[in-house]
């Protein structure tokens, strides 16, 4: 039995202990008691046990969360450094592509002067030619001429039976000019020829290279565009990388947050047990007889006191008796300073008796003013911060116990001072700054 006692969580052996005092100090207890105390401590046993259950799947699955992300994260570095590397080759593809476009351009250029040149050669060959051709033309009629020249000489020599020698002379140097204007128009034809040929080939090698141009702008343009897309691609995967880093940001402060609520939550069941056992040790003597019950429930502990220790039956004010255990219990509640507390007011479903509805008409009112007659002690004798506090009645509306037999109602007659943790957000920034302080 001591063996199973002492595996139990702290709340549960302090539970066990008091009911352990109360057997012992209070002697032979009837069965209905002992049965309600294993009912109570089995449930205690069960509430641990499914606790500590829910704390393991809680840490595990945060664990798989921290593992996923992990993952995700070395996903996205890799991919941003396979697109670091793309964007380095593309912009090593850029500036060759704009070094070959310097080339082309220096060469068009170049290309360019010299179709000017070549056009400017074209033009003055052309004039040349005008020229030559003008020249034949004036030998064409000058040999028309001389041949018509000849043939009257032709005609005379006939005629004349006796020539002068300057006549023959002057033959033979006309037929030798018209020789030599024949050579020198066949001489121009075959030039004129020449110049043709060459004009063709020149314009055959400007077409090429205008074409050639041509596929080199095209060329730089789908580069250009390349690029363009390239540039957006990246700009659209640094912002889905950036995304992505601020939900994994996002979701590990989530996570840090949890973790520290839960730390927050821990500490604040410890500091109540604390709590619980100073107040089990206090009102000893009251849980002994059973007039007073003190019983936490994770993060929430409440304090349940039968209304016979504080009041007559009837009133609102406390009597001498609970005066002492009222000052016992706000010797505790006065240096607690992270939960709010909160004084119920119980009564059972008995109608309030027609001499006393001209002070209290219904339990509403009688529960109330219990309440509130506690609240004033708390913090007028007690010296419990107000801040803290609060007051209500419940009537009948929430009983523990059935109404239909005088035991039930006794234990329905009650006042409940329940603790409660402040703001989950609060305690754990608290716990933090507490942490880094200490460090």
């Amino acid at each position: 039995m001591r063996r199973v006692l002492m595996s139990q969580p702290a709340p549960l052996m302090a539970k066990v202990l008091a009911l352990l005092c109360t057997l012992v100090m209070g002697g032979c207890v009837s069965s209905g008691t002992h049965t309600k105390a294993l009912t109570e401590l089995e449930t205690a046993q069960k509430t641990a046990a499914r606790q500590a259950a829910e704390l393991e799947a809680l840490k595990k699955a945060s664990q798989e969360q921290s593992d996923q992300l992990q993952q995700q994260l070395a996903g996205l570095q890799q991919n941003l450094d396979q697109e670091a590397a793309q964007r380095k080759a593309a912009e090593q593809r850029a500036a060759e592509l704009a070094k070959e476009r310097t080339a082309l351009e220096s060469r068009s250029a170049e290309l360019q002067s010299k179709l000017s040149g070549l056009e400017s050669e074209k033009s003055q060959l052309g004039n040349e030619l005008g020229d030559v051709r003008g020249q034949i033309e004036a030998l064409q009629r000058k040999l028309t001429d001389e041949s018509a020249q000849v043939s009257a000489l032709e005609k005379d020599k006939q005629q004349l039976t006796t020539g002068t020698t300057s006549a023959k002379e002057e033959i033979a140097k006309l037929q030798k000019r018209a020789a030599d204007l024949e050579a020198n128009a066949a001489r121009i034809a075959s030039e004129r020829e020449q110049l043709r040929q060459e004009q063709t080939q020149l314009t055959a090698s400007l077409e090429r290279e205008r074409e050639r141009l041509k596929a080199e702008e095209a060329d730089n343009a789908r580069l250009a565009k390349e690029r363009e897309q390239l540039e957006q691609q990246q700009s659209q995967l640094t912002a889905s990388l950036e995304q992505e880093r601020l939900r994994l940001k996002a979701e590990e402060e989530a996570t840090a947050k949890l973790e520290r609520e839960h730390a927050a939550k821990e500490e604040e069941i410890k500091r109540l047990t604390r709590t619980q056992e100073e107040l089990s040790k206090s009102l000893q003597d009251e849980i002994a007889k059973g007039n007073i019950t003190i019983q936490q429930v994770r993060d929430r502990l409440t304090i349940n006191m039968v209304d016979r220790v504080l009041f007559d039956s009837g009133q609102a004010q406390v009597k001498s008796s609970g005066l002492k255990v009222l000052k016992q219990v706000s010797d505790v509640l006065k240096t607690i300073t992270d939960k709010q507390i909160r004084i119920e007011g119980h009564t059972d479903n008995v109608p309030i008796s027609a001499k006393l509805q001209d002070r209290f008409k219904t339990n509403w009112e009688l529960s109330t003013a219990r309440a509130t007659t506690v609240v004033r002690y708390l913090i007028d004798q007690g010296g419990v911060d107000r801040q803290y506090l609060s007051a209500v009645g419940y009537a009948d509306t929430r009983p523990q116990a059935s109404n239909d037999s005088e035991e039930g109602r006794s234990s329905n007659r009650r006042i409940e001072i329940v603790l409660y943790p402040k703001d989950l957000t609060q305690i754990a920034g608290q716990l933090e700054t507490d942490t880094t302080a200490s460090r």
